[in-house]
């Protein structure tokens, strides 16, 4: 994790640096005092070289700080601290809307193969494939809120105001994890361990449950590894839709005002919660395939 961070922060470091603007004149003005502007900068530290500057923030790491915002001169940890938590919640029930939808819906098209069900299912895994999220996102807002009443359109609050935003976010997980979990039981239904159960004389609902779900979470937990991580980076598109106030909607708010401090510390903590949430995944894995403990005995 360490020489991943630091290349991390290398290159977000420099990215920032080169996008167009100058956070000053988003403080101050254009038309402000130039004396007023060489001096915030001495203050933040923007008119020494970008090496140096780069060595200052890395100092900054080493104290376990990530700086203050430009804008709000508030500590970038603080507020991450309090947004953090809201975007869990967010990432947290997209997942429990997706998973077992998605698992439902993609073991019903396996075993509806090649009818009306199957190609339904498919039909809309696809949609939740191709639709971008702020399209969903309005959607939902439209039907859900400005039509049946049942929903607030945005805010942070309950969970009224966490159904629709989690609702958006998990329409892409859930049609992946339905496509995967189809492919999975299409490609385990006809391996010889399920033909020797149903020689056994087990039923179907038991080799399902037992045999076929097991083998299925494999690729699954993939999946859900992989989209859990990336929710916890931060659902910029869908926490700007609906107003939730979590690390992505932080993040947009830092990329608009070029606040280099909070961009750097979102895009940090949203690389080591991936990270570790990846990490998770490889642990999981020791329980799922008894070949992957083997192989871990074997080095």
């Amino acid at each position: 994790m360490p020489p991943l961070l630091l290349g991390i922060t290398l290159i977000t470091f420099s990215l920032t640096k080169a996008l167009p603007g100058d956070p000053v004149y988003s403080m101050v003005g254009e038309r402000s005092n130039p004396e007023i502007i060489e001096k915030i900068r001495r203050q933040i530290g923007s008119d020494k070289d970008i090496l140096s500057q780069y060595a200052g923030y890395l100092t900054l790491l080493a104290k376990g700080e990530l700086g203050r915002s430009y804008f709000t001169n508030r500590r970038v940890a603080e507020d991450l601290l309090i947004k953090a938590p809201q975007t869990f919640r967010l990432a947290c029930m997209a997942m429990a809307i997706a998973v077992p939808c998605g698992l439902l819906l993609g073991l019903a098209a396996a075993l509806s193969r090649r009818r009306a069900v199957d190609r339904a299912i498919s039909a809309l895994s696809i949609c939740g494939l191709s639709l971008p999220v702020f399209w969903s996102g309005l959607i939902l807002m439209f039907v859900l809120s400005l039509k049946m009443k049942l929903l607030p359109p945005s805010g942070t609050g309950g969970l009224r105001y966490l159904l629709l935003p989690a609702m958006t976010l998990s329409l892409p997980a859930l049609a992946t994890l339905a496509r995967v979990t189809r492919v999975s039981v299409l490609d385990i239904r006809d391996m010889p361990f399920i033909r020797t159960a149903r020689a056994k004389g087990l039923g179907d609902m038991k080799i399902v449950v037992v045999h076929i779900l097991r083998n299925v979470l494999i690729p699954v937990v993939t999946v859900i590894g992989l989209d859990f991580g990336s929710y916890l980076s931060g659902a910029v598109l869908t926490e700007t839709i609906f107003g939730w106030d979590g690390i992505g909607r932080f993040a947009m708010e830092g990329i608009i005002k070029r606040d280099y401090p909070v961009i750097m510390g979102c895009i940090l903590i949203s690389t080591i919660s991936f990270v570790l949430i990846n990490m998770i995944v490889d642990v999981v894995y020791q329980y799922l395939d008894p070949r992957m403990r083997r192989l871990g005995n074997d080095r």
